[in-house]
């Protein structure tokens, strides 16, 4: 509809526009919003305060002329003005109801693929090897895979790129350690706890000269494709990954093993990026490291803001692996948009990167660099969220935690629910909360983790919206055989619920446009409080309900619970038939 509304004020515009004093580049400018107020339409423009210039009228004067010049449409009921210039659409309630038919027999909801599909890489999760994953992975983790399967579902070409932190010096000890490990226990010994073995490899190599030799000896090995010290690696990223895996899975997140795009992924390329870089003027020497100096970072001096790229020692930073890592994305994977979600302290590194990037022509600007940046997670206290004894929280616990408090739960209601059944309504109760309670928040601000808050099952959480499409399930399962009828709009709430299904389309859309998960979930609540409005105020089952009515309402009811899990699937976020 808003595509329809904007053709026609184009072609309005163009029988004004005789002497042309509209620049053709205004038309590509013209915005069709859906009104928060039903008082003011279903559809309202700004285009006539935008032409008040370029044509030196008032904006309402401007208004009248584009209502008066715009082709009859049978789905636009009535036009007016208002306010200092606005146009208000109003559709037809016929053409509403004709719009939901087609939304219904549509598997994809009327959310239409992207005319021209992109190649996006998407930047997330990244978790370090040899260390249990923590609570503060879930954000990068959970935003990032509902903007993957939203943008997967626009039709683009989405790559997952799992940037562990598989490379460094610390795997010299680590390697060291691992062989310790195994020479005292057996060579099929198990990884289980991540936290002891890196804390006794640090202590090994802090009291053990012999071992730290051996260790530091291995980093150099390592670096040189040694294929004992290579084969020792591997051992400990497969061992990580195999364990994060399990969490992924757990979070029905759809990273996997063929995702994984490790920091040592572009060890090749970081000498020859170096040489490059000095080759062109753009890296000098500077007492003995190799720098890049860019002169829109200024330093508190006021001087260009050095940018080491190889230290003098012959070691590279996670800069370099940065440099390569875009220049990878752009050049080999060949990306038309590359987005980073890692927290919000990243932004100056990421821009720097970047800058370089673009200097060497390295990332073409055609291709857009994006950072998402995230807040932190903090506690009841308004502080990073830890354990008592101010640890780091693992993810691992605070999902066991999440289905032991949802079993309470479900054992406090009588569920009446088969074990098998349970098992399931637990797990997709317990981690779609976990998941809800951060995608729901703008990413971009610090968040307060509250498990009352996150599993109450009334408000914006998962469990009310997933309790709200097994309500509607109910109906259907009361109603019996019953046949969905022709949507007839006839009562104020069931406008408003209609109005708010057609907005699907442009929800999803506009997550992938603006990488804000939130804007689906309050998308998503704000259906959830329509329909409940719409089911008190509309009796759908009643014996004094006729058929038609009866038929049409039930249709509302299957086309609002299709809507809320895609929409939560879109998030990642499972429903059920019975809660």
């Amino acid at each position: 509809m808003k595509e329809l509304i904007e053709n026609l004020i184009k072609e309005s515009i163009s029988t004004i526009n005789q002497d042309g004093a509209i620049a053709p580049e205004l038309l590509t400018k013209i915005r069709v919003d859906r009104t928060k107020d039903r008082a003011h339409g279903d559809f309202a423009t700004n285009i006539a305060m935008m032409l008040s210039k370029p044509l030196k009228k008032n904006p309402r004067e401007i208004a009248q002329s584009l209502i008066d010049n715009l082709p009859k449409d049978e789905h636009i009921s009535k036009v007016e003005i208002a306010g200092p210039g606005f146009i208000n659409f109003f559709v037809n309630k016929d053409s509403i109801a004709k719009a939901l038919k087609q939304m219904s027999d549509d598997p994809r909801l009327g959310i239409a693929k992207v005319a021209n599909p992109k190649t996006i890489v998407v930047d997330y999760s990244a978790p370090n090897v040899a260390k249990e994953m923590a609570v503060h992975h879930i954000r990068s983790t959970v935003i990032g895979d509902a903007v993957v399967r939203v943008l997967e579902f626009l039709g683009n070409n989405v790559i997952r790129a799992n940037h562990i932190g598989d490379w460094g010096t610390q795997f010299g000890m680590l390697i060291a350690y691992l062989e310790k490990k195994e020479n005292e226990q057996g060579a099929g010994m198990d990884l289980s706890d991540f936290e002891a073995f890196y804390r006794e490899a640090k202590e090994c190599y802090d009291s053990d000269e012999e071992f730290a030799v051996k260790a530091r000896h291995y980093v150099v090995l390592l670096q040189g494709g040694d294929e004992y010290c290579r084969t020792m690696w591997k051992k400990l990223v497969n061992m990580t990954m195999v364990q994060n895996q399990k969490l992924y899975d757990r979070l029905d997140v759809t990273l996997s093993d063929k995702d994984i795009m490790g920091e040592s992924l572009y060890n090749d390329m970081l000498p020859v990026v170096v040489q490059d870089l000095l080759d062109r003027g753009i890296a000098v020497e500077d007492q003995g490291a190799i720098v890049v100096y860019l002169p829109q970072f200024k330093n508190k001096e006021g001087n260009p803001l050095g940018n080491i790229i190889r230290k003098k020692d012959g070691g590279y930073l996670y800069t370099t692996t940065d440099i390569a890592c875009a220049k990878y994305r752009a050049q080999t994977l060949n990306a038309d948009r590359i987005l980073y979600f890692t927290d919000s302290r990243q932004q100056q590194h990421l821009e720097t990167v970047w800058a370089i990037c673009r200097k060497a022509g390295y990332v073409a600007d055609s291709v857009s660099l994006e950072h998402c940046p995230f807040g932190m997670m903090l506690g009841k206290d308004g502080k990073p969220f830890k354990t008592r004894s101010g640890g780091t929280v693992k993810l691992r616990d605070v999902l066991d935690e999440a289905e032991s408090r949802v079993t309470t739960l479900l054992e406090q209601r009588n569920s009446t629910l088969s074990n098998e059944d349970k098992k399931t309504v637990i797990h997709n109760i317990a981690i779609g909360a976990v998941k809800y309670a951060d995608l729901c928040k703008n990413r971009t601000t610090d968040y307060i983790f509250d498990w009352d808050q996150m599993l109450a099952f009334e408000g914006n959480t998962a469990p009310y919206l997933q309790y709200a499409y097994s309500r509607i399930r109910a109906i259907f399962r009361k109603a019996g055989d019953v046949q969905l009828g022709n949507i007839k709009i006839t009562n104020e709430a069931e406008e408003d619920l209609a109005n708010k299904l057609l907005a699907f389309s442009e929800a999803v859309e506009n997550v992938g446009a603006k990488t804000l998960p939130n804007l689906l979930c309050n998308y998503i609540f704000e259906l959830s409080n329509l329909f409940m409005h719409f089911y008190e105020a509309c009796p759908i089952l009643k014996d004094d309900v006729a058929d038609d009515v009866k038929q049409s309402r039930l249709a509302l009811c299957d086309l609002t619970a299709k809507v809320l899990k895609q929409g939560l699937g879109l998030l990642g976020i499972n429903v059920m038939e019975q809660m």
